[in-house]
């Protein structure tokens, strides 16, 4: 395997007594790139994350996250990432600050209030910081979420379907703190079941189907192995989701 990847991944098998989900898995993820795993319900794209997240033995392959191994080195790799799943894990009892320095905390960190102000002022939070957690739109909690999980500097998150059950707005909130993730260099894996969400944010898109990856490569390559579209000069219509941020003001 390379020794330069961030993730690397081979041969991953996993079976649930006779349901085999994963049957071969391979993949490798560059340093501070964006990389989706994109399957329908059921393809076993957590499964892969509980594997390189330490959560779940593999029944056969390898692994390595951060150039550790995750079953020799365990408690290693849990201390190099980070690791955001379907549902917001935050406190509703308690302020968006109050949950961040707590964490931080947790974490035995100095500087716990700096450093909780400064992600909610990186991810666009400071004017809440004071609310409980419960008045928080669907897109804050999770924005709140993902900060949470960037306390400690993990060089490597997981995002486990992190828009599952927001609303359009919301979810180009999540987009927007995705984007600015990879900017400052953390390396991200996303899983998705939406296509357009893997198509606006990934550097790279790893098709999971049936326990395998069926494709993988940069949306420009996936798009060549399609024929050649015809040209035809049609009116476009705007889409559902174009007039409900239309109507509702997002910019």
């Amino acid at each position: 395997m390379s020794t330069d990847a961030a993730i690397q991944v081979r041969g991953l098998q996993k079976s649930y007594k006779k349901l085999e989900v994963l049957r071969g898995v391979d993949f490798e993820v560059a340093p501070g790139s964006i990389f989706a795993l994109l399957g329908s319900n059921g393809a076993g794209k957590t499964t892969v994350v509980k594997i390189l997240s330490t959560l779940l033995k593999a029944d056969a392959g390898e692994a390595s996250v951060n150039g550790f191994d995750v079953v020799a080195q365990p408690a290693e790799v849990r201390q190099s990432i980070s690791l955001t799943g379907q549902f917001a894990a935050v406190d509703e009892m308690l302020s968006g600050r109050e949950n961040l320095v707590l964490v931080a905390k947790l974490r035995h960190l100095k500087g716990a209030g700096a450093i909780a102000d400064g992600l909610l002022d990186r991810f666009a939070l400071t004017d809440a910081a004071a609310r409980k957690v419960s008045t928080y739109s669907g897109g804050m909690r999770r924005r709140l979420d993902i900060a949470m999980s960037l306390i400690g500097n993990p060089p490597l998150i997981f995002l486990d379907e992190p828009t599952t059950g927001l609303d359009p707005e919301a979810r180009l909130e999540v987009w927007d703190a995705v984007r600015e993730l990879a900017a400052r260099g953390t390396t991200v894996l996303l899983t998705t079941q939406y296509l357009d969400e893997a198509e606006q944010l990934a550097d790279r898109i790893a098709i999971l189907h049936e326990g395998r990856i069926i494709v993988n490569g940069t949306l420009a390559e996936l798009k060549r192995m399609l024929p050649p579209a015809e040209v035809e000069y049609i009116e476009k219509q705007p889409t559902l989701e174009d007039v409900f941020l239309a109507i509702v003001g997002h910019e």
